[in-house]
């Protein structure tokens, strides 16, 4: 269970310790401060949730790294889920081992939208990826890797060809792609047309050479061998093959018609379609001007709901001090007393008797009480585990003078007697103590500041006498403390 995160449950990543000793992830602890203003601790909660305080409140900056539990969680050892995978070993090891996984699902990287096997990825790539595109190096058409296979199988043999397959086009289809084939390719067919005619040009070229330089046989005469050379070359400089540079003019006006044709039909629709644009661009900027403007109007709207929840927010912070205020003086009003003589009851004994001893509150201030209605303003200070020469085997306790409203209309030193009292709550043997004021002393002066330095008796009572179960000093978690003053 230690090494499980509190908050998602899972095994600990990255362990983080709060101060109240729980342990979570720290990307969980993250996501709970960043999601949670005064977030608190839900172990703390379901534990104990009388017992919240502030080591319950979860910070990053309250938490620190638990080197020993990362440790620990490191060396577990551990084994691929995935179904399929034989691996096992360390968890230290097992982020790498899920990098690498051949068994694990992950999504393809062309974005096709299918997720496979890492090991099957090429597999995936080369035979079924719809976005694994590649140039055919035959037709030099966009493929899928496998459509490219396919389109030069041996089953594609029994599909029709090209018309113009004769001079070099190496197109192969159904009828009907044949036909779109042709509509669409009228100027590539032209050229090449034009090309193979060149190539017969020359090689008629090369054949009229030959025949110049061939000797005649013995049994043409001379005449009828000059005549026909003669008529053949009459003159090396003429082409050899005079019909064909008209016939490659008409080939090359036509394909230059198709070609413009082609281009102004390609050019009236980009026309059209800038046109389109052109007024969605325009409608376009005409609603974002609209969101603009609403925007505006939205964010002063926004503005002036802030400034009347931050008004509304400085209302309520002032009613909620005039209310802590009241509740004060209510309280105080309740508890205070105005004849000298003040019965101070302490709860909880146990547990802020461990707290003076840890040191977090070493001592427990009562609440006010007067001597009279207009009289001085007092209050008794206790250590439950000692002070001064009884701190740590004795309870101690004080009295302090405070400044009160009254103070320009009374006699200065106090000089009245006070007796203090540990009631026991068996009523057999209360513990009594009493002092007058050393009228030397500052702290029976009158105060300058909220309140004096305190008075009175260090080693009142014995802790080991406070814990006794022969008096009944403490029951139920609970004392009763009481302090008389004498005012004749």
């Amino acid at each position: 269970q230690k090494l499980l995160c509190s908050n998602c449950n899972n095994v600990l990543r990255r362990a983080l310790q709060t101060l109240c000793g729980h342990r979570y992830c720290s990307a969980c602890l993250a996501w709970i401060v960043r999601n949670n203003k005064n977030a608190i601790c839900q172990k703390c909660k379901e534990e104990d949730p009388n017992s919240l305080g502030e080591e319950s409140l979860l910070a990053e900056d309250r938490a620190f790294g638990d080197a020993a539990i990362n440790k620990e969680i490191s060396e577990l050892r551990v084994h691929c889920v995935t179904p399929g995978c034989s691996w096992s070993g360390v968890m230290k090891d097992f982020e790498e081992h899920q990098s690498l996984c051949e068994y694990a699902l992950i999504p393809c990287h062309t974005g096709c939208g299918h997720v496979v096997m890492r090991r099957k990825l090429a597999d995936h790539l080369e035979n079924g990826c719809a976005n694994n595109v590649t140039v055919c190096q035959q037709c030099h058409c966009s493929l899928a890797s496998s459509g490219c296979q396919q389109s030069h199988s041996p089953s594609s043999a029994s599909k029709d060809r090209c018309c113009f397959s004769e001079v070099g086009c190496a197109f192969r289809g159904s009828k009907e792609k044949i036909k779109e084939h042709e509509k669409s390719s009228v100027g590539a067919h032209m050229l090449l047309l034009l090309q193979h005619m060149r190539q017969l040009q020359g090689a008629l070229c090369s054949a009229a050479r030959a025949a110049q330089s061939f000797t005649p046989q013995p049994q043409l005469s001379l005449k009828s061998a000059g005549k026909s050379i003669s008529e053949f070359s009459r003159d090396p400089e003429v082409d050899c093959f005079p019909s064909v540079p008209g016939d490659e003019s008409v080939l090359q006006q036509l394909v230059r018609e198709k070609v413009i044709s082609e281009l102004e039909n390609k050019l009236h629709v980009f026309e059209n379609i800038v046109a389109v644009l052109n007024k969605e661009v325009e409608s376009s900027n005409l609603e974002i001007l609209a969101f603009r403007r609403q925007s505006e109007l939205d964010q002063n709207i926004i503005r002036g709901l802030e400034l009347k929840i931050a008004e509304l927010h400085r209302c309520l912070a002032q009613k909620d001090a005039g209310l802590s205020s009241l509740h004060k003086s209510l309280l105080f009003s309740e508890q205070a007393s105005y004849d000298g003589i003040f019965l101070w009851k302490i709860t909880e004994v146990g547990r802020k008797l461990q707290d003076s001893v840890t040191g977090r509150t070493v001592s427990l201030y009562s609440p006010a009480f007067y001597t009279a209605k207009y009289g001085y303003k007092v209050c008794l200070r206790v250590y439950l585990n000692g002070d001064g020469s009884g701190k740590g085997t004795h309870l101690s306790l004080f009295f302090v003078v405070m400044k009160g409203d009254y103070d320009a209309l009374l006699p200065w030193p106090f000089r009245h007697k006070v007796t203090f009292m540990l009631l026991d709550q068996n009523n057999r043997e209360h513990v009594i103590d009493a002092f007058r004021p050393d009228l030397s002393s500052a702290s029976f002066q009158r105060p300058v500041s909220d309140m004096n330095v305190a008075s009175g008796c260090p080693l009142f009572l014995p802790l080991a006498k406070l814990q006794s179960p022969r008096h009944a000093y403490v029951k139920e978690d609970t004392l009763f403390l009481k302090c008389i003053i004498e005012t004749n």
